[in-house]
């Protein structure tokens, strides 16, 4: 009888650590590492367009998108301060062309994701493959914006705006706002002729 006793409290001390260890491995919260001004190399999809460029986090509501590729969008900063949206080519501005109106709907979502998790004391969600995975919902739709293990953005995703961006490279920067070029006298690339010019 003593020794089915010790046998099940042996057998019921073990369940215990075992499910205290699996609890410890599966943690669901990160150090906030998206308070801050970043730069990052990108690579996005919206639906059928991909680019690849840069993305700047200055502060909240103060963001740069810079397009390499494709060759509707090379060369094409889009600036987002407070809400406004302007774009330039080579230091020219211009009416945000045909081809960026997708890019500039997709940056806005990542805006308004980012500038709102960035403001929690502790980052929560799934863990997924090293990486914390953040659900939550804007106007537009549910997102997941995935963290690294310091908390700093590896990728957003929109399933059902069929958009993702994942970010590379991930670099803190100085917190100094976008100075703006001087207008020279070009004018932005002949693929963002489709669009109307204020």
């Amino acid at each position: 009888m003593k020794r089915s006793f010790t046998s099940a409290a042996a057998l019921m001390a073990s369940l215990c650590l075992a499910a205290c260890s699996v609890t410890g491995r599966s943690s669901s919260s990160r150090e906030n590492g998206l308070d801050c001004p970043f730069q990052s190399s990108v690579s996005l999809t919206v639906d059928r367009l991909t680019a690849e460029g840069r993305i700047t986090r200055f502060g909240e509501g103060v963001w740069r998108a810079e397009f390499d590729s494709p060759n509707t969008l090379s060369g094409v900063t889009l600036d987002f301060a407070e809400g406004d949206v302007t774009a330039s080519y080579k230091g020219l501005s211009f009416s945000v062309p045909q081809s960026a109106l997708p890019v500039k709907a997709m940056m806005l979502e990542l805006i308004e994701a980012v500038d709102s998790c960035a403001k929690l004391e502790e980052l929560s969600g799934k863990e997924e493959d090293g990486a914390l995975l953040i659900g939550g919902s804007l106007e537009a739709g549910e997102y997941t914006l995935s963290v690294d293990g310091q908390g700093s953005i590896s990728a957003f995703e929109m399933p059902g705006s069929k958009l993702k961006i994942v970010f590379t490279d991930v670099t803190a920067i100085e917190g100094a706002l976008p100075t703006t070029e001087p207008v020279t006298e070009e004018a932005p690339p002949e693929t963002t002729e489709g669009s109307t010019e204020s």
